[in-house]
């Protein structure tokens, strides 16, 4: 596999701080050990890029789903909802039944 380089941080930029667990830290750090990048470039790299994704989604009115996310969607369309009793009467009293 070969290293991928990653931009030079313009001296604008401005640093940011982020608190994550141990699981999360291990697996940034896997992740970046796999590309051959530090872990801050990992994040920089992996993060704007989802967070621009994100942005042009929104302005195209579009869902951008994750495939865990897809999969959660899809099964909660899937599922018969459960009526209250209250939403049982209204639609009864909408079809005119009541």
């Amino acid at each position: 596999m070969a290293a991928m380089q990653s931009r030079p941080i313009p001296k604008s930029a401005s640093p940011l701080m982020v608190r994550l667990d141990e699981a999360s830290k291990t697996v940034l750090s896997k992740a970046a050990e796999l590309r051959r990048i530090s872990v801050s470039d990992y994040v920089r790299t992996v993060t704007v890029a989802q967070a621009q994704k994100e942005v042009r989604a929104a302005g195209d009115q579009v869902l951008a789903l994750t495939p865990v996310e897809q999969l959660a969607f899809w099964t909660a369309l899937q599922e018969a909802p459960r009526l209250t009793k209250r939403q049982k009467n209204l639609g009864r009293v909408m079809r005119g039944d009541a």
